[in-house]
Order: C-alpha cells, then structure tokens, then sequence
C-alpha cells in the first residue's frame, strides 16, 4: 500500500454499529435530527418529530422517511392536487424532489431520513423555520 493510500485510510473514521433505541434516548429536540450514519454522500438521520414542521420543498433531491415509532403524516402539494399519506411504525415513503410538503406527527414519532449531506430538513424553500428547531441540517450524534 502507498503511503497516499494508508493516509487516507488512516483519516477515515472508525466505523461502529449504531442502537438507534439507544441514540433517540440520547436526545429530546424536536424536529432537529442528528446523524447517526454516513453512506457515500448522503446522512442518516434521526429525528424525533411532533406536532406540525414547516411547507417546504427540496428542489434538487428526494427525501425519504422510515418510521421507526409512532405515526408520521407527510400533506402534499402535487400538480393533481393537494393529499396527505399517512405512514404507521415500520412504513418508508419518498417524497419526490420538488413536491412540497408538510410532515406532521399529532402524537409524536421518531423517524429516519436519508439525504444527501448538508441538505436542508425545511429544504430549498419553505415557511419560517420555528425556533425550536435548532438544526436544519443535522447534528452529530
């Protein structure tokens, strides 16, 4: 191995498996994921979500949901007209790029999103980011 090679192996991080019981219990923010994977280019985040988030609209990427507990409600603005989907413990859906949209979970969910990294979770255009929301692009587990 060249030394360029073992360089650049020696800069990246140790990989290590993730409890994702064990990382939601790590934080109570809403609406303001944390890392818990890389894959490529793209995070793996996780999110505990409740009440209502922000209309927004990721113009350049899809964004896809796992929910991991609870309920999620995503309402959507597509050309044919105005639908909500309603996603139960265990349910993927993808929102394609440039839908707008609106998550809400009325009980409270915890979810897992991947996007490529630094995208914004209120995406490219979207309502007032709320102040409680203190991360739009993900904190380190």
């Amino acid at each position: 191995m060249s030394s360029e090679s073992s360089e650049a192996v020696a800069s990246i991080a140790p990989v290590v498996p993730v409890a994702l019981r064990q990382a939601l219990a790590s934080f109570d923010a809403l609406w303001s994921p944390r890392i818990v994977q890389r894959v490529n280019d793209y995070d793996v985040r996780i999110a505990k979500v409740e009440g209502e988030h922000v209309w927004h609209a990721h113009e350049h990427t899809d964004e896809f949901f796992l929910v991991l507990d609870g309920e999620l409600h995503i309402a959507l603005r597509e050309p044919a007209g105005e639908r909500s989907v309603t996603l139960p413990t265990g349910s993927v859906f993808t929102v394609p790029r440039g839908i707008e949209h609106k998550p809400y979970a009325p009980d409270g969910a915890a979810i897992l999103m991947f996007e490529p990294t630094g995208t914004l979770t209120v995406g490219d255009r979207h309502d007032e980011v709320p102040a409680h929301v203190d991360t739009t692009t993900g904190h380190a587990l």
